[in-house]
């Protein structure tokens, strides 16, 4: 398997940079002996091994392959720096690490993160010198409490449940900028008013001033200079309208039109960092009758879930390649977006979403245990889990829960139900500009900004009755109430966001193996069924749906892609009936 050698956050780019990516040292620290044996400062591991990084242990992209449970691991490579590059500050970053992990660098402690899906970086520039050692520690227990999203942690797989991903999963590197350097900058369009409002967040609160240039199909567009208020400064650029009689530059499905932007920073006059950036200006909003528009206008959602599973590298993509094409598959079958399920997925994953008309959901991992850590860890880790969100375009709605998990109790429960709407408050604070799917799937818990169904049937056949919008609080889809206990059904649009998962008989290969129902004996029993389903669900009311499954997935093998991420279909005939 190739290595991860882009660069690693696509959509904020800086030019100077180094890839750490491929071989490390490893070990497992089962007795948690590495810090008393001095590992972080160049002491030799125990049982040291090799490992392919980004890639986890559990998976042969590793190198490695066992997936046996070990709490904590360690990591060690070496780097070199130039002498042109240490004349700037040195900015080491992590794009994820599954969960607790600890960095050293030449023996210092540079940097602390937990959460194993959002990324983080810590400036090194006091401790870098020509030739430097990295040593990197991940713990990463069996615990319930922390969002795990798909991973066991029951130390084997069972049900929907796979292999982990333990510790470096992401990309890492190294990049330079001079004083001072953007940490987050955010877009949020305003399509009704041509402008675009964000927030600019630097590292030291150094800078003075922020200088931003817009281009427009290779056309500068808008220059726009603002004065910086230290670490935060709001500011609000005002577009002419591009065009006056189509509103041919907003972004959707079929016109993923795209905004490329230069963002400056200067101390003094003197320029201290440079990102390239891109958005599109689109709208996401409910009309008065109820109905989900795009840039004021009716949509209709034809999603895929998409678990952003590899066979040989679990969470981690082989290539940035591998999502596009994933993308690309997904559109042949007639899809126009992806709920990405239970993953905040690596970044290029959305970067290329927004390249070719692709919406999204962006959705929490769950935890799967009640109580007070649970509660702290969900809270904290979605809060960084949507900041990294809003740099896309394609992401328009949010998921913080999923069927329940991790609120078992939230039909009748009143603290959980409470916490389901301190999530939905939370996601609204953060970004007003996207919906909330509160509790995805059932016993929905108001406020929420869509009502969602999952229906796992053979068929579709008794839908229009059963589905009736005068039926809505009384309804208990797959034996689960669809609004829980003291919330009623208020006229939001309603979406049915997971049903199918159809497998084959021939790809029910151990008993481990399965699909939801039966399996279908022939390509001809499965078009049968796939187009039974698809058909009823496209002539209810509902404003759009979510089909399970993109792939197979290790155990589940329900997908309309392989686990290599092939076709096991014909796409045409997948597409006619996706479409009806």
């Amino acid at each position: 398997m190739a290595e991860r050698n882009e660069y690693p956050r696509p959509q904020m780019r800086r030019k100077e940079w180094i890839n750490l990516n491929g071989t490390w040292a490893f070990c497992f620290d089962d007795e948690s002996i590495g810090i008393k044996r001095r590992y972080f400062d160049g002491a030799e591991f125990d049982g040291a091994m090799q490992i392919k990084v980004p890639f986890s242990y559990q998976y042969v992209a590793s190198g490695i392959g066992k997936t046996e449970f070990h709490p904590y691991i360690w990591y060690k490579r070496e780097f070199t720096l130039t002498t042109e590059q240490l004349k700037h500050n040195a900015l080491l970053c992590f794009n994820a690490v599954d969960y607790v992990c600890d960095v050293w660098v030449n023996g210092i402690h540079v940097a602390s993160h937990i959460g194993g899906f959002t990324p983080f970086n810590c400036d090194i520039t006091s401790v870098v010198k020509k030739q430097n050692t990295i040593v990197v520690r991940c713990y990463d227990p069996l615990d319930p409490t922390i969002p795990r999203g798909k991973q066991s942690w029951l130390n084997d797989t069972f049900g929907c449940w796979y292999v982990p991903n333990s510790g470096i999963w992401q990309s890492v590197w190294v990049e330079f900028f001079d004083r001072d350097c953007a940490q987050n900058v955010t877009f949020i369009t305003d399509i009704d008013r041509c402008c675009v409002e964000g927030e600019l967040t630097t590292m030291n609160g150094v800078c003075d001033k922020a200088k931003f240039v817009l281009s427009y199909k290779d056309k500068v567009v808008k220059t726009h200079e603002v004065s910086c208020d230290g670490k935060y400064t709001r500011f609000c650029i005002k577009l002419m309208d591009l065009d006056f009689v189509d509103e041919s530059f907003l972004w959707s499905p079929e016109h993923p039109n795209l905004f490329d932007v230069d963002v400056t920073l200067y101390a003094n006059n003197v320029q201290t960092d440079n990102v390239r950036m891109r958005f599109g200006m689109r709208k996401i909003s409910i009309d008065e009758q109820g109905n989900i528009c795009l840039n004021n206008r009716k949509l209709y959602q034809r999603l895929i879930l998409d678990q952003g599973y590899f066979a040989e590298s679990g969470l981690t993509p082989p290539s940035a390649e591998d999502l596009r094409q994933d993308i690309l598959l997904a559109k042949a079958m007639g899809f126009n977006g992806a709920r990405k399920h239970q993953k905040l997925e690596d970044p290029y994953f959305y970067y290329y979403a927004d390249e070719l008309g692709y919406l999204t959901w962006c959705e929490m991992p769950s935890a799967y245990n009640f109580n007070c850590d649970e509660q702290i860890n969900l809270m904290t880790q979605w809060q960084d889990v949507v900041r990294c969100a809003k740099y896309f375009t394609s992401v328009i709605c949010y998921v913080p829960l999923n069927e329940s998990w991790g609120v078992r109790k939230i039909v009748n429960d009143c603290n959980q139900q409470d916490f389901a709407r301190a999530m939905y408050y939370i996601t609204k604070s953060l970004d007003g500009s996207r919906l909330v799917s509160t509790n995805d799937g059932w016993e929905n818990v108001s406020p929420t900004d869509i009502v969602s169904i999952h229906d796992y049937a053979y068929d579709g056949n008794d839908f229009e009755q059963k589905y009736r919008k005068d039926a809505l609080n009384e309804l208990y889809p797959a034996g689960r109430k669809l609004m829980s206990e003291g919330n009623l059904y208020n006229g939001q649009p309603v979406l049915f966001t997971e049903f199918g998962g159809i497998a084959m008989q021939r790809d029910c290969n151990s008993n481990g193996d399965w699909g939801y129902n039966s399996s279908a004996t022939s390509d001809e029993e499965f078009y049968a069924r796939y187009g039974n389903l698809l058909k009823a669900v496209s002539k209810m009311w509902f404003q759009g749906f979510c089909y399970t499954q993109l792939t197979d997935v290790q155990q589940e093998v329900n997908g309309l892609l392989d686990k290599n991420h092939k076709p096991k279909f014909d796409l045409e005939t997948i597409r006619k009936l996706t479409l009806g």
